[in-house]
């Protein structure tokens, strides 16, 4: 029974638990993920660790019990005690993504679906987590509206960027640019929402908000689960999409969603794939809309995070991002001009 084993905190600053924990995982076929910063461990009484769930910020994962434990809800004193350390860090919002088999465990544990796919779901601990973000984004009105969105990185924000919202712009009454929030980007998540912010601020219809934990990135995606045969980002995708079609549309009444065409990045043109996909069956319309170009080539953040990488604040840079975003540059890295 579960009440005969014990069930701690595991100090991951010691390399003796660390392993032990990893090791512990590798043996249920899984992954440790170095991004989290918290674990829990049952332990029986020899003290050799049968299960274990880790917490990354408000996203809790690497769960694992042993075969012994199964069907003992050894789940649950994890859930909880992961939950309390996060409620004692201030962290209440908290959320899981999972295999969709899973699901019954986790609601178990009085967690809600978010979204699901038939590999992989979502959930959290509140019913109505995406309504509620995105209460704060709607305008009386805004029923009797086209609304459409866009969800960028910005990192940073180019000229291509502000080509893309202004065609979409023109396309609707309303259009949502949803940020992407996660600072895992070379721009932070503040900069980059505050120069989208500023280089459409002439676009009356625009409404430019951080995206929140319901737009998933692949950079916060978990895939300590996934086997290697697996694709990463077409769950991923598939599951980002999926969410933003059924509850957060809905919520904010939108019917289009813009994106650029992608000539270049394999992951990103799988991506609009999946929404060209997806999109159209909960009724909202995919418009992939043509990259501008200048000089024959597509502009692109990337592109400007090479030349600044190569050639520093260089006339190359400054031909692509608009005079908000050269502000900016030349204020964080302005020591470093090139040829300009």
């Amino acid at each position: 029974m579960i009440e005969d084993y014990t069930v701690r905190h595991i100090p991951l600053q010691y390399g003796e638990e660390r392993a032990q924990l990893k090791a512990f995982l590798a043996a249920q076929g899984l992954a440790f993920e170095g991004d989290v910063d918290a674990a829990f461990g049952v332990f029986d009484e020899k003290e050799a660790l049968v299960g274990c769930g880790c917490g990354a910020g408000p996203l809790l994962k690497c769960f694992a019990v042993a075969e012994a434990l199964r069907g003992q809800n050894a789940l649950g004193p994890l859930v909880s005690a992961l939950a309390q350390d996060r409620f004692g860090r201030g962290i209440f919002g908290l959320y899981v993504i999972t295999r969709a088999k899973n699901v019954p465990l986790f609601t178990a544990c009085g967690f809600y679906r978010v979204a699901e796919t038939s590999d992989i779901a979502m959930l959290e601990n509140r019913p109505d987590g995406p309504e509620a973000f995105a209460k704060s984004f709607w305008q009386a009105g805004d029923e009797e509206k086209t609304v459409g969105a866009i969800v960028m990185n910005g990192n940073p924000f180019t000229l291509g960027h502000r080509y893309l919202i202004e065609q979409a712009a023109k396309r609707c009454d309303t259009l949502h640019v949803f940020v992407v929030e996660e600072d895992r980007s070379q721009f932070p998540a503040r900069d980059r929402l505050t120069l989208i912010q500023a280089g459409t601020a002439d676009l009356k219809n625009v409404r430019v908000h951080l995206s929140g934990r319901y737009m998933i990135s692949a950079a916060t995606f978990p895939t300590y689960f996934l086997k290697e045969n697996e694709d990463a980002a077409r769950l991923q995708s598939q599951l980002d999409v999926t969410l933003f079609a059924t509850r957060i549309a809905p919520a904010l009444h939108i019917s289009k969603r813009f994106a650029g065409q992608e000539p270049l990045d394999p992951v990103t043109r799988a991506y609009n794939e999946a929404m060209a996909v997806l999109l159209p069956r909960h009724g909202i319309e995919f418009l992939e809309l043509p990259r501008l170009e200048i000089g024959d080539q597509p502009v692109s953040a990337s592109l400007v995070r090479a030349l600044l990488r190569e050639k520093g604040l260089c006339s190359e840079v400054f031909d692509l991002v608009p005079e908000v975003t050269q502000r900016y540059l030349l204020e964080k890295c302005g020591g470093n001009h090139g040829n300009r």
